[in-house]
């Protein structure tokens, strides 16, 4: 059993293990542990970089540099007004934040919005790209669908409503719904602190701009499909076979077939896969990187 915190305790100790850093005028802010080859880890939403804190830390353990990023508007980041919230622009802002870094080159693991951010990335710059990891996510945004759960926040005012709600207890609710099956393995504070961490001090108001603004054209899905198609670099996916929204069953069968995957590694987990099998999908990218 994890040691008793507080969330506000759980939150301090996620900023003492990162740093910031400005990118082109915003801060955003980074977990960034260990040394060797850089693994750039990708979230989504209502998520941040803590996400990953557990996968970035054993990276580190098994000899590469985890980096996980928290993109505009959401976790420890900046959450500017004027700031272009699209999907191609987050893109944009993760390849220069790399840059900040020192990321020449990178092995890419993406989740959920961090999925469509992170193929638009790759399709852009495939020199960096040393591998890729697909997490819970999709890759034909024309036909998305967002799941029941996340609908409301594109919407003007049921959004609001649906944000207002969002809290500690309705929050807990909404992550056990998302399949998640090893409740043991992270405390009601670390799931607290994810309210948190979406909230701060603009309420959410980034966040629900990041929703109403999903590129659903085929321009858009045809530079995701240049991602993972007759790649330089190798691709795997990692699925949480329980998760009710993105389902193993509709988007794992689609990123395969638009991988051309022969086969797709499952987990009995639920979407937020990383806080359940941080060991296994770790022990898959390093796998991955020996071969890239």
């Amino acid at each position: 059993m994890k040691d008793k915190q507080t969330v506000e305790q759980v939150i301090a100790q996620h900023k003492a293990l990162g740093k910031f850093f400005m990118v082109d005028g915003v801060q955003t802010f980074a977990l960034d542990e260990g040394s060797g080859e850089a693994v750039l880890c990708v979230h989504g939403v209502p998520t941040s970089s803590f996400l990953y804190r557990n996968v970035v830390r054993t990276l580190s353990w098994k000899g590469l540099r985890g980096v996980a990023i928290d993109l505009p508007g959401l976790g420890l980041a900046d959450r500017p007004v004027d700031f272009d919230y699209s999907f191609r622009n987050f893109a944009r802002f993760l390849a220069r934040a790399a840059e900040e870094l020192g990321l020449d080159k990178y092995h890419l693991v993406v989740h959920d919005i961090g999925g469509p951010i992170g193929f638009a990335l790759a399709a852009t710059h495939p020199d960096r790209i040393l591998s890729l990891t697909i997490l819970n996510t999709w890759i034909d945004v024309v036909n998305f669908r967002k799941p029941m759960p996340m609908r409301p926040f594109e919407k003007p005012v049921l959004g609001k409503l649906q944000l207002a709600a969002l809290q500690h207890s309705t929050w807990y609710m909404m992550f056990k719904s998302m399949g998640t099956v090893n409740h043991d393995r992270i405390s009601k504070e670390e799931i607290y602190a994810y309210v948190d961490l979406l909230k701060r001090e603009d309420g959410g108001k980034a966040f629900l701009k990041i929703m109403r603004n999903f590129d659903r054209s085929t321009q858009f899905r045809d530079l995701c499909l240049k991602a993972v198609q007759r790649t330089p670099y190798p691709v795997q996916a990692i699925w949480g076979s329980d998760d009710p929204g993105l389902t193993f069953r509709r988007y794992g069968f689609e990123i395969m077939e638009a991988a051309e995957l022969e086969h797709l590694y499952t987990l009995k987990a639920g979407h937020l896969l990383q806080e359940e099998r941080w060991e296994d999908i770790s022990k898959r990218i390093v796998e991955l990187a020996l071969v890239s």
